[in-house]
């Protein structure tokens, strides 16, 4: 079926006459008229058919004229119209817009196309009334500025903000609360640039059409001394730097407390300077982070640990039975000396049992049961040496009897002593050995004070009986320890400052001297030893020693194949030493002539304790040459030339300071100075007193 068919049977169906069979007489399209009906609608008689041309489309070509030169007929001068008939003028064509139903949306989009033109208009208007303004709805640091010039603006800053750099801001570092002063930390504002960027007018409509109901915060830029910030976040560092706390378990007395498990924190030096450069002006809180450093005991270990060993080990007392039923006790209120606590690695808690700590409290209580072990020695009674056979000793063996300490603390809370025999450092067989057979080097000197002779004795006493085993070094103040007051000594004459002055423990210089020139003839290797600093006449010449404590000591190295020992006795004239050992060489000494004699100072000193007078005398140069030779042979070993030095000894006098005179009335008298001492050398102090 064609469409004109179609139409016909259309017009049928609607009780409209056929076609006429004049071509086009019912195909012909509607032609619309603007302002009106299709063409002739107002001129044709309702009964007449109307003629409708179709709407021609944008990809359609334009459509003929209707002319006699088409023969009347639409379409035929050109073939793209598109013929389109209908026989109902209320109906139109597919593809056609009526009228009535056109022009809403010409309304709606002349309406839009005003609003928008208003819009726009409005725009532009409020762009250029804002020009050289601050932005609207602008604050800075909470100080709204919106809409003022950059005059007024500034001046609001300024009045609001000038002092916030000279306050105290408050940070927050984790769970620490601290403070901290801008202009201190080197802060301050840029006005030019904070207001720069306040003025800046946004040109996003719906931005500007915002800000009539909302606020922009724009804050301030920041001046910034690096260097002072830095120091300043240092500065924070004390406070809000922790260290990480770890689970753990201490006792206080007999009760174990846990320590939990607490992370510590470092603070984020740059972060924190930045954030502080940015919100400082605000006057807020400001939150600086920091990095969290984790812990590596858990709760877990800790409540673990607890229940496991620390409160089974600090509910009894740890009995250590010894001989003859008596009791060492560790009592559970001192657990905390002997159990501690330490992490493991893996996220739990290691017990640890200090068996020192433990044989410390329990070995003191158990003495009572042991035999002490004593070393063999050699007497001189009846005036030859014999062998004192040692002692072996019989002690309680701690490490064997708290071999299983952790389960005697946590456990069975009990343990028996586990006894051992002990031999004697010096056994008898290695005394007699020792071949300390006779007197090899011997020396005797005196002319000391009382004072003096008390400190000498009882140094002699302490070093006599020493043994010294071949190769060994004798150190004199190393085997009498210390010489104070707590050890019986007095204070006697010393030489401090070139001079002879008093101290505790004077006067061993004398048994230094004595001991020395006994050591000198056994043939005894000198490995320290210093003369003093002027000549004392009880003493041979470039061969004598003093001795003060913690400066200048006495060393000598027995170089033998045997051993010797070291015999001191003295009265309250004298001292002597022997050395006994194996005679195997003879010691001859030699002493040169004097030289360079020096003169003495005259030193004047108040009178008083440490003034002692002396008529002085004259300093000078001498040696001393040590021969060794052999015992048996007379063969000579060795050849040793000393040369030594002495100052001369001052004139020391000690005077009574003078009453000043008394001045006239109306004069004021100079001013005396007290005497001083003169100008003197001062070597190291010696420990002995002049003649």
């Amino acid at each position: 079926m064609n469409d004109h068919e179609g139409n016909s049977d259309d017009r049928n169906a609607k009780g409209l006459p056929p076609n006429s069979g004049t071509p086009g007489a019912d195909d012909a399209p509607t032609q619309a008229v603007p302002g009106g009906g299709p063409v002739g609608s107002r001129d044709l008689p309702d009964e007449t058919p109307t003629t409708s041309f179709p709407t021609v489309s944008q990809n359609q070509a334009p459509m003929a004229p209707y002319t006699a030169a088409t023969g009347g007929v639409p379409g035929q001068g050109d073939p793209t119209v598109a013929m389109n008939a209908t026989s109902d003028p209320s109906t139109p064509a597919a593809g056609t817009e009526t009228p009535a139903q056109g022009r809403p949306w010409k309304k709606i989009g002349l309406v839009a196309g005003g609003a928008f033109a208003v819009l726009a208009l409005g725009y532009v208007a409020d762009l250029a009334v804002s020009s050289g303004s601050v932005a609207r709805g602008v604050t800075v640091a909470g100080v709204d500025i919106g809409g003022e010039s950059r005059a007024d603006a500034e001046a609001a800053l300024h009045t609001a903000l000038d002092s916030r750099a000279e306050e105290p801001v408050d940070v927050q570092a984790g769970d620490v609360s601290a403070q901290i002063v801008p202009a201190e930390a080197g802060l301050g504002i840029d006005w030019d640039a904070t207001l720069d960027r306040a003025e800046e007018q946004p040109l996003n409509p719906f931005t500007r059409l915002a800000s009539f109901f909302t606020t922009d915060e724009v804050g301030v830029e920041s001046t910034r001394d690096d260097q002072a910030l830095t120091q300043a976040v240092d500065d924070l560092r004390p406070q809000t730097d922790g260290e990480t706390r770890e689970g753990n378990i201490v006792f206080e007395g007999a009760n174990p407390v846990p320590v939990p498990p607490s992370p510590g924190q470092g603070l984020d030096g740059e972060g924190a300077a930045d954030a502080i450069a940015d919100e400082w002006v605000f006057g807020n809180t400001i939150d600086l982070p920091v990095e969290e450093v984790p812990v590596t005991v858990t709760q877990a270990a800790v409540d673990q640990a607890m229940a496991e060993i620390a409160v089974p080990a600090s509910s009894a007392d740890l009995v250590v039975t010894g001989r003859d039923d008596s009791k060492a006790v560790l009592p559970r209120d001192q657990i905390g000396a002997v159990l501690s606590f330490a992490p493991d690695g893996n996220g739990g808690l290691e017990p640890r049992f200090a068996h020192e700590a433990a044989i410390g409290i329990l070995a003191p209580q158990l003495v009572g049961t042991e035999t002490e072990p004593k070393d063999a020695a050699v007497t001189l009674e009846g005036g030859a040496p014999s062998v004192v056979p040692g002692v072996v000793g019989n002690l309680v063996d701690w490490p064997k009897t708290l071999e299983e300490l952790p389960k005697l603390v946590v456990d069975t809370h009990a343990a028996d002593a586990v006894y051992g025999e002990v031999p004697p450092a010096l056994t008898t067989e290695e005394v007699q050995a020792l071949g300390i057979n006779e007197v090899i080097g011997e020396f005797t000197t005196d002319g000391f004070s009382a004072d003096s002779g008390h400190n000498i004795r009882l140094a002699a006493s302490e070093i006599n009986g020493a043994l010294v085993k071949p190769g060994d070094t004798f150190s004199l103040n190393g085997y009498t320890g210390s010489r104070g007051t707590a050890e019986g000594y007095i204070a006697s004459g010393i030489i401090m400052n070139g001079r002879p002055d008093k101290a505790v423990g004077g006067g061993i210089s004398q048994l230094a001297t004595t001991l020395y020139n006994a050591s000198y003839f056994a043939g005894m290797e000198d490995v320290a030893h210093q003369e003093h600093s002027y000549y004392i006449s009880r003493y041979p010449e470039a061969r004598e020693a003093t001795v003060f404590e913690g400066v200048i000591d006495l060393k000598f190295k027995n170089t033998s194949d045997t051993g010797v020992m070291i015999q001191a006795f003295g009265d309250s004239s004298s001292v002597t030493v022997q050395i006994w050992g194996t005679k195997t060489v003879d010691v001859e000494s030699i002493t040169g002539d004097r030289s360079n004699p020096t003169e003495p100072d005259t030193v004047t000193l108040p009178a008083g304790p440490h003034c002692i007078e002396s008529s002085g005398g004259p300093g000078f140069t001498s040696s001393d040459t040590r021969v060794i030779t052999d015992h048996d042979t007379g063969a000579e070993i060795s050849r040793n030339t000393r040369t030594v030095t002495y100052d001369p000894v001052p004139v020391v006098k000690c005077i009574e300071p003078e009453e000043p005179a008394s001045a006239p009335a109306d004069e004021e008298a100079p001013a005396e100075e007290a005497p001083q001492p003169e100008d003197v050398p001062a070597p190291a102090p010696d420990d002995d007193e002049g003649e």
